[in-house]
């Protein structure tokens, strides 16, 4: 069986050493999927009411760069949430810590007492989590609040989700610069059917899913947004005109 990493002495002692680092592929993922859908959709519904191309273009470049700039915004925000909340737990523990040992040290035996430890080797635990202050801090963050202390840079997740809004969700226009509009929309949907699979296959990592089924589930996700927004503007064409 093929292993993630290796398990010997030194390369486990090489692997701690250098620490957890934020993964922002989570980010590009989420920025990619809705670049995509949305985009897509703009481009399917503006077909379906049957416009012109020029529509078609200047409708999904306004949404490109609007849309991507308010999903970084976000991303940015919520991010820096994350970092904001874990600070104000840190501080507060450290009051907590200093005015009340004995209560915070109770905190940390109750802890390890639901995790099996018992009698002298629960003592010597509690000990040598409370004999430093930033490993007592760090304990009770994590396991009394459930908060990860290996945080993403808001900057470099807002980054990461506005480039890849702007190069999925460009996909979907580029067509339409290039070839006439009657073959601009095909080949569109191919384009734009392969980026969601593709898209789908990365995320597959985070999950116990097959690449190609979770490739599957987001290209169906994504294609099915654009169906809605190709009926909705069938639907609605030729409404106002006149």
């Amino acid at each position: 069986m093929k292993l993630e990493h290796r398990h010997e002495p030194d390369a486990i002692a090489a692997r701690l050493a250098e620490g957890a680092k934020p993964n922002y592929l989570r980010d590009w993922v989420y920025g990619g999927i809705d670049g995509a859908v949305t985009t897509f959709a703009i481009v399917a519904g503006v077909v379906g009411a049957a416009l012109s191309a020029n529509i078609v273009i200047i409708l999904g470049l306004a949404n490109l760069i609007a849309d991507g700039v308010s999903m970084a915004a976000g991303n940015y925000s919520a991010t820096k949430t994350e970092i904001d909340e874990l600070e104000r737990t840190r501080a507060m523990e450290h009051r907590h810590i200093a005015a009340d040992p004995d209560g915070e040290r109770e905190e940390v035996r109750q802890i390890f007492m639901a995790k099996g430890f018992e009698g002298e080797t629960l003592e010597k635990a509690v000990e040598a989590i409370t004999s430093d202050r930033e490993r007592w801090i760090s304990t009770m963050v994590t396991e009394e609040f459930g908060l990860s202390e290996n945080v993403r840079d808001p900057r470099m997740a807002a980054g990461a989700t506005f480039a890849a809004f702007v190069v999925c969700g460009a996909v979907p226009l580029v067509p339409y610069f290039l070839l006439g509009p009657a073959l601009a929309s095909p080949v569109a949907l191919v384009l734009t059917t392969g980026v969601f699979f593709l898209i789908g296959s990365m995320k597959s990592r985070w999950s116990l899913q097959r690449w190609w089924v979770s490739g599957l589930e987001t290209m169906t996700i994504g294609c099915g947004a654009a169906a809605i927004a190709f009926g909705i503007g069938y639907a609605l064409r030729g409404f106002g005109a006149g």
